[in-house]
This record gives structure tokens, C-alpha cells and sequence, in this order.
């Protein structure tokens, strides 16, 4: 199948890339439909591209390349639409923000996805995360794989 994106161009996926967000996210709610796209230029950025609408891309990265103890801590109640036999099973991936010339990561809300069922969730953790955690040049050149 082939999507249509603003950012780069038509792109074919199978139908098993695609991503399902059961309850959408916060905000993009009609955005329930999504790819997870590899980033050409750099082998540790994503792009989460919704398959509905051709403008809504988002950066992502894993958070451990930043943060590496970072956890997820949320209620059970909010993994169960990812219907994941083991919490382990679960992949993790934060949002990539630009504030000013800065980067950041968001560590409260991380997206939480269960690749074998093919569905995804954002979550907000119980946790003291930061929205905005920079991402800095000591960051970024710590290893080169997510």
C-alpha cells in the first residue's frame, strides 16, 4: 500500500506496518492509524507517520539512548489495550521536540507498543519525567544505535 506524507513524499508500506492507537493520542485522536518510518540520515531517529493525515509525522527516538535507566512506570490499567502477554515484550519510544534551537525528549508521556500485535499506546507515567528533557551534543554522540 502506498501512503501520501508531506514530509517525504508517497511512501510504500505493507499493511503489516501499520501501527494501530486503539484510543488515537492525546489530541490527534482521529489519528489512529499509523507507520513507523526509518529516518535515511540518521540510523537513531524514527518518524511516526500517520497514514490518514499526510502532515502529521513525529520524530522519535528510544529513550535509553538519552536516559539510560529510564522506566516506565504507569498502572497496569493503562498497558491493557496493548494486550501484551509480558510487560517486557513492550517497546518504548519518546517524542522528539524542537524548543528554540534546543532539542528534547518527552519522558512523562512515552509511546509503549506491543510490535507483535501491532498496536500502540501513549501513556503519561506516575512518575516525576520531565516533558522537555534536553537532548544535548554529549547525548546524542554517546553510541550511535537507539
Amino acid at each position: 500500500m502506498e501512503i501520501k506524507t508531506t514530509r517525504f513524499g508517497a511512501v510504500r508500506i505493507e499493511s503489516d506496518d501499520i501501527l494501530l492507537f486503539p484510543d488515537g493520542m492525546p489530541g490527534m485522536a482521529e489519528c489512529r492509524h499509523w507507520a513507523l518510518l526509518a529516518d535515511v540520515e540518521n540510523d537513531c531517529l524514527g518518524w511516526l507517520q500517520s497514514t490518514t493525515r499526510p502532515e502529521m509525522a513525529l520524530a522519535v527516538v528510544s529513550p535509553r539512548r538519552f536516559v539510560p535507566n529510564y522506566q516506565v512506570r504507569v498502572f497496569s490499567s493503562e498497558l491493557v489495550p496493548l494486550q501484551l502477554k509480558n510487560v517486557q515484550d513492550s517497546q518504548v519510544l519518546v517524542i522528539v521536540n524542537k524548543s528554540g534551537s534546543i532539542l528534547t525528549v518527552n519522558l512523562k508521556a512515552p509511546l509503549v507498543f506491543n510490535l507483535e500485535r501491532r498496536l500502540g499506546r501513549q501513556v503519561v507515567v506516575n512518575d516525576d519525567q520531565p516533558l522537555q528533557h534536553a537532548i544535548t551534543a554529549e547525548h546524542v554522540q554517546l553510541r550511535k544505535s537507539a
